[in-house]
């Protein structure tokens, strides 16, 4: 018990000086002092302490790194044996404290394996998750190949998918027997040659839209308006445009049976058509007019014209190739058909309009101007054409303005004879 409480009130003294010395460390304790001063102080030598004593101790207290770091190793000391002896079991507490220091050299030794196995366990546990995500996509994608086998299966069978689609609906609705009836063969199609917009986006395995997306009754224009997506190939070929069949006609205000061109944005950037191949052949026109276009490659030959202006300029367009991989669209084809115009533009978006081969070919035109402007293209064919309305050679019916460009330019075989427009079909 005695020693209980002399351990406890030396913890408090210890305590008391170790605060004293914080407080001596840490403040200004120089002015509390100062109407105690002088004071003599009997050590082992008699000390005369007066306010210049305590400023230079303070001085070198607070200047000189040595005497401030000792002084506050001493009071952390002297806290720590405060805290020791005022514990319940002082021995227990020193005990703790040297375990400590001898298994911290250890616990810094060990503590990248212990990260690398926290990093095992939290890798382990991704990984099966992963595996389990995994697992459970397979049996979706499982699902839904089951789902589309009979979409497949009319596919195989050489179907486009938009009458695969029509057939399955037809066959629902009929209760479940695969029927193809009139109304189905009604629906309008390009690759059947009927008119209407045509947006050149995918539909499904990467197809362009076939169906049109907007037909306006009695309109006989074959529109293709291009997106983002590049189109591998645009056929058109074997057509009557404008007014060279009975009872055709333009459509108010326009004056061009075929254009193929960019776009001008108003309040936004130009559009354009970007072309890898571009083949203009075996066409009938009233005039043919070619302008801003920058090419590779031009290959003007054997076309005849009621008068003739071709003066392309030289250029440095690079050889173009257009691709889109797997998300490209494929071909949009068709042959054969009546249509007052035809009309392919590049998006009105700011993005220009990307084909691999645009090849039009023996189209019969009356009535109109055939416009090619406002591309950006690999190689360009103008082959075999016939060019004139009847008016002799005093106007240029076949026109190829010096704001056509080219890298590699071959003119050749082209001839002015008279031409007039064909007689309505």
């Amino acid at each position: 018990m005695v020693r209980s409480i002399l351990r406890k009130t030396s913890g408090v003294v210890v305590l008391a000086l170790a605060i004293v010395g914080v407080v001596a460390i840490t403040t200004n304790w120089l002015p509390w002092v100062a109407p105690l001063l002088p004071i003599h102080v009997m050590v082992f030598a008699p000390i005369y302490i007066d306010q210049a004593y305590l400023h230079a101790l303070l001085t070198t207290l607070h200047t000189d790194p040595i005497v401030y770091g000792s002084a506050w190793g001493v009071s952390f000391l002297l806290l720590l044996m405060a805290g020791i002896m005022l514990v319940q079991r002082p021995i227990h507490a020193l005990k703790s404290i040297g375990r400590g220091i001898m298994a911290s050299p250890k616990a810094i030794l060990r503590s990248p394996v212990r990260a690398y196995r926290r990093l095992v366990t939290v890798r382990n546990w991704i990984l099966e998750k992963a595996g389990v995500l995994q697992s459970e996509s397979a049996k979706w994608r499982a699902l839904f190949t089951t789902l589309k086998l009979p979409y497949t299966a009319l596919r195989m069978t050489g179907m486009s998918p938009n009458t695969a689609i029509s057939v399955l609906l037809a066959g629902s609705v009929a209760g479940g027997a695969v029927t193809v009836n009139e109304t189905l063969l009604a629906d309008r199609s390009f690759a059947r040659g009927d008119s209407g917009t045509y947006a050149a986006s995918l539909l499904g395995e990467n197809l362009p839209l076939d169906i049109p997306t907007e037909y306006v009754e009695g309109s006989n224009t074959l529109r293709i308006d291009l997106g983002s997506t590049p189109v591998r190939e645009i056929v058109i070929e074997n057509v009557s445009v404008g007014t060279v069949f009975t009872g055709s006609a333009l459509p108010s205000g326009e004056q061009n049976v075929v254009q193929v061109s960019g776009n001008v944005v108003t309040g936004g950037t130009n559009t354009r058509l970007e072309i890898g191949h571009l083949i203009f052949e075996k066409r009938r026109c009233k005039k043919l007019e070619l302008s801003d276009i920058q090419a590779h490659t031009i290959i003007i030959r054997g076309n005849a014209s009621a008068g003739q202006s071709i003066a392309p300029s030289p250029g440095s367009s690079r050889m173009r190739a257009i691709g889109g991989g797997h998300h490209q669209a494929e071909a949009m084809v068709t042959s054969g058909g009546t249509y007052d115009r035809i009309w392919i533009q590049a998006p009105s978006s700011g993005v220009n309009g990307k084909v691999g081969t645009l090849r039009l070919t023996n189209l019969y035109t009356k009535g109109g101007l055939c416009v090619l402007s406002k591309m950006n293209v690999g190689t360009m064919e103008i082959l075999l054409n016939e060019v004139g309305e009847g008016n002799g050679f005093a106007t240029k019916e076949f026109t190829v303005a010096t704001t056509v460009t080219g890298a590699n330019i071959t003119i050749e075989d082209n001839v002015e004879v008279t031409i007039a427009e064909p007689a309505t079909q």
